[in-house]
């Protein structure tokens, strides 16, 4: 059992998944940080100064007005919207970043499907064998006698007896 799971995570596809998740978790951090610490403060500062991740609707009489979210979740429940807009936005960058990745990759592969291939040229056993299937045919034409075909007449069909 132990063979078969060492064959199994050692296969192309396998690694190539790995790699690819721990790409795709580095990434996920660079998008984070994009998104946390370069878009988010722009759009507060254009909205009116307002901080993203402090953004919630209180749920609770105990919790003040104005208090930082992290305050306000020690006093009671929060309705803590501006976080789950920060991952929206986060999501929908991510996810453009993935479609561009991919329209670029259909791009190469269709220019890729778009050039011939032009067959390799036969070898020289290839075209001899080719010659000789040639001659053979050629001598085998030769000696067999024609073939003599005749026409029979549809009234002539009925009237045929078989030998």
């Amino acid at each position: 059992m132990l063979k078969e799971f060492k064959e199994f995570a050692m296969r192309g596809n396998v690694m190539d998944l790995a790699v690819g998740v721990i790409i795709g978790a580095a990434f996920g951090k660079i998008v984070d940080s994009v998104v946390n610490d370069l878009i988010m403060p722009l759009v507060g500062m254009v909205v009116g100064n307002v901080d993203f991740s402090n953004l919630y609707v209180p749920l609770s009489d105990k919790i003040t007005p104005g208090l930082a979210l992290a305050d306000a979740r020690k006093l009671g429940p929060v309705f803590a919207y501006g976080s789950f807009l920060t991952i929206v936005i986060d999501f929908l960058i991510l996810a453009f970043i993935i479609f561009l990745l991919i329209r670029g990759m259909n791009r190469l592969m269709r220019a890729k499907a778009d050039t011939v291939d032009i067959p390799p040229a036969p070898t020289k056993e290839e075209v001899l064998l080719t010659e000789i299937r040639d001659a053979l045919v050629a001598s085998s034409s030769a000696m067999r006698p024609p073939t003599v075909m005749t026409t029979v007449s549809p009234s002539e069909v009925g009237n045929r007896q078989i030998p």
